[in-house]
């Protein structure tokens, strides 16, 4: 996660190279954002972790997040000179690997747990003032994603070395951006919170399962950066 802040953090001060932070800047597109609706696409990378909470105590079962990678559409509607309604579909691959504490067997203690997730995100987008060819600016929405890399219709188990996770799950998320008003396109770096609302473990057929039997709550948090062209 901490990669993923500085990868944005220093793509927003490589821009200000180009002048866009000067006293006297020349206005990019000066009404580009007056539009009733306009596109765009995005790339980017993601940090995904799970939050797990037990039925009785234990030693928390260790998630190690990868840096996956995002890519997706935008469709923008304006409300006001503040407010936009946006969604923005994409593809969001990554992988978490979990570490058993209690499993004293290496190859079973390991799940390495591969997600694609179809992410439909609906946005309100609430920017400050525009000075000169910057416009920072707030987002928060709701969100549904479909799981590919789930195997929740497998009818095997982490018996057999199938770790099943729900095909559908439900998030929240909160971020922020900064529109660049660049000469040829606008360039928007941002960084969001994502949070699960609901349960994505599959249980095992054992309900004494080593893997499953003590996990009440399996949600999935983590951060996106995302690079947006319009």
């Amino acid at each position: 996660m901490k990669k993923l802040i500085l990868i944005f953090f220093f793509s927003t001060t490589a821009f200000a190279q180009f002048g866009l932070f000067g006293k006297d800047p020349i206005v990019n597109h000066e009404n580009f954002d007056k539009q009733r609706i306009h596109f765009g696409y995005y790339l980017g990378f993601n940090s995904l972790d799970f939050k797990f909470d037990y039925l009785s105590i234990t030693e928390d079962i260790e998630v190690k997040s990868t840096t996956g990678f995002n890519v997706g559409l935008v469709g923008n509607v304006r409300i006001t000179d503040h407010f936009d309604f946006r969604f923005e579909p994409g593809l969001y691959i990554t992988q978490r690997n979990l570490t058993y504490p209690n499993i004293l067997d290496n190859q079973d203690r390991l799940r390495e747990v591969k997600s694609t997730y179809i992410y439909f995100p609906f946005i309100l987008k609430m920017s400050a003032q525009r000075t000169g060819n910057i416009k920072p600016y707030l987002t928060a929405g709701l969100a549904t994603a479909l799981n590919l890399g789930g195997n929740s219709n497998s009818p095997n188990d982490n018996d057999n070395n199938i770790f099943r996770m729900a095909k559908w799950t439900n998030f929240y998320e909160v971020g922020f951006g900064i529109d660049l008003y660049l000469e040829y396109f606008k360039f928007s770096p941002s960084i969001k919170g994502v949070f699960g609302f609901n349960d994505e473990l599959i249980r095992d057929q054992d309900p004494n399962s080593q893997w499953t039997g003590n996990v009440q709550e399996m949600k999935t948090r983590g951060i996106f950066v995302n690079f947006t062209f319009h």
